[in-house]
This record gives structure tokens, sequence and C-alpha cells, in this order.
């Protein structure tokens, strides 16, 4: 298995042998695909966040983005002509936070697939196009069950004795202003670990000398289970990609998190640091 974070001069080098995948998404409610069609990486199939990896829903009580049926992720991977034996790098633009859900997805399903390090910032912008590249010919990707060992689910969070790390910020973890979820504040016993703290002004993953010194102030050594959550399951994945790399151990994920705990009212919440 490839590592979780490769950079641009890894792709370039490689860039007959991997799938470039654009996820980006945005909270505030702008369009990922426009952010696409207004410049990608060149080659960069779009995969939507809300259609291939999540589950479409009613309502949020399961969560914002609940896991994708396996049918529904392996579906959506083919018509874009991804194929099981491909090898995925995926990125967005706000620090791996939304393109580190395809790729755990994958890893945790036995796929070679990694985080461009950098992001979109990584490919030089006069580089990048506009073009819509010409649809892939549908592959093969073989839908498998979601590896029960890799998931949390609501009751075993609620009772875990294991570390559990949140990936939101800091302000959102302590119970400041949440506009997008009922209640504000956390999981009780949770530890707060902000994906942000883990990025280089440059945008780039911090080293992994500092990535286990992260870890380590909340807890967390070598092979210490982990459920790691956030406000969605999607920034979370992130958090375990920083884990496997940091050679610190894999975690597991909480795919309701935050959005679904907090619209459950038999469920307490804890607020500050």
């Amino acid at each position: 298995m490839i590592d979780p974070f490769v950079d641009a001069a890894w792709c370039r080098a490689n860039r007959d042998a991997v799938t470039l995948a654009d996820v980006r998404w945005y909270l505030d409610g702008r369009s990922g695909a426009a952010a696409y069609a207004a410049g990608h990486i060149p080659g960069a199939l779009f995969v939507d966040l809300d259609t291939v990896l999540s589950e479409p829903h009613d309502d949020d009580r399961g969560g914002r983005h609940p896991l994708p049926t396996p049918e529904r992720f392996a579906g959506g991977l083919a018509a874009l002509g991804i194929a099981d034996t491909d090898t995925v790098v995926a990125y967005d633009d706000l620090g791996g936070i939304v393109a580190s859900r395809l790729v755990w997805l994958l890893r945790a399903t036995g796929h070679q697939a990694a985080l461009l390090d950098g992001g979109l910032d990584a490919w030089p912008a006069a580089e990048r196009e506009q073009a819509t590249p010409a649809p892939r010919p549908p592959a093969r990707f073989t839908p498998v069950p979601w590896p029960a060992h890799r998931l949390a689910w609501i009751d075993e969070v609620a009772t875990t004795t294991q570390i559990l790390i949140d990936a939101r910020d800091r302000g959102r973890f302590a119970g400041g202003p949440d506009s997008v979820d009922p209640r504000s504040g956390h999981i009780p016993g949770a530890r707060s670990v902000p994906v942000g703290q883990h990025l280089e002004p440059s945008g780039r993953i911090a080293g992994r000398a500092r990535l286990r010194a992260t870890f380590a102030e909340a807890g967390i050594g070598e092979r210490t289970p982990v459920i790691s959550y956030c406000g969605s399951g999607v920034s979370a994945c992130l958090n375990l990609l920083l884990l496997e790399h940091a050679g610190v151990g894999e975690g597991r994920l909480y795919p309701g998190s935050w959005s679904e705990w907090s619209r459950d009212d038999r469920r307490p919440i804890a607020t500050g640091e």
C-alpha cells in the first residue's frame, strides 16, 4: 500500500499510472463542481461528495454525510471510469479535509489511494485546465462491504473507553457558534485534535515527528485504539490518514459524527476545552 500522502513531484513522475480525483466541496454552499470547472489539475476527474461519497437521505438524523452503500460508491467511481486496479490521488483546496473521505474509503477497502500533499495549490495555477476532460469509458469497480473493524457506530461511541478524537475546530468543540448542527459542543470524553493544526503555513502536511507529538498530546501512542469523528464523518478521515502516515496506527471512523450525535436528544453533550 502506498503512503497516504504523495507530493506533486511523485504525481508527475507517475502521471501515467495514477488517476487524479478532484473532491472539492464547501460547507458554505459553494459548488465544488463549479470550482472544478474554473480550473483543475489536468486530467483530474471530479468526484462529488454528496452523490458518490455519501448516501442520499431525507434528513440528517443519521448524519449529514452518511456512508454510501458499497454499491453506490463502486457504481459512482465506475461511471467516472475509475477501476478496481487504479491508483487514485485525490485533492481539494482545503488542506485535504474533503478529499480525505475518498482516500480513506478506498484504502479501507484495500485500494491504492493517497492525498496530494498541498492540494490544488501544489500544482502551478498556470498549468491548470478549465475544459472538462473527455469522459472516460465506464470501468469495473467491485462493491465490497465496508470493513466492520474500521468503523464505530453511535451506540459503541457512547460507551467506548477508547480515545475519541474530534477533528473540528476548537471553537465548535468547546461549544461556540455552530450554524450547521442543532446543538453545540462535543461528545463527552472526546479530545480536540483539529485537523487544521496539522498543516504548515505552506498548506503542506506537517512532518511525521510533529504529527506524532500532536497525537501524543492527545494521549495517542503507537497502536493506541482511536475513534475519529468530526462534523459529518468527512474531515475525521484526514486524522485517520495522518495517524497512519505518522506510523501511529489506523484508527476507526465514526461516520455519523457530531451531526448525528447532536440530533439525538438522548445523547449528552459536553462543552469547554
